[in-house]
């Protein structure tokens, strides 16, 4: 099992990776959008945005006006580090049930044309 420090260093790699999407497939499918991602084995949530400009940061605090995230992923830490480390795939790890993602339709089709 990872560690929460561990995490929230991938979730910072994540949004480093995130900065190499060209600015053409991010201003085609990136719409601003508040984003949860709860450690399930750690029982710890980072909330963060995706936006034009990048993803993240991300913060232990949820977002001050207390509206719950846009798109809300449950995945166990050492499947987070796989995940960004790119050992893991994320359309296998959703299908597998390793990954759950909560989000409309609509930002499920755009966040796999970044992932």
């Amino acid at each position: 099992m990872a560690t929460v420090d561990e995490c929230r260093a991938a979730l910072r790699k994540l949004g480093e990776q995130y900065d190499e999407v060209d600015q053409e497939s991010r201003a085609k499918h990136v719409v601003e959008r508040s984003i949860s991602c709860h450690i399930s084995d750690l029982g710890v949530t980072f909330y963060g945005r995706i936006h034009h400009g990048g993803l993240g940061p991300f913060d232990d605090l949820p977002s001050p006006d207390g509206k719950s995230a846009d798109v809300k992923l449950t995945i166990g830490s050492d499947d987070l580090i796989s995940l960004v480390n790119g050992e893991l795939d994320m359309g296998r790890a959703v299908f597998g049930g390793r990954i759950k993602v909560d989000a409309s339709f609509g930002d499920l089709l755009r966040l796999r044309k970044l992932l």
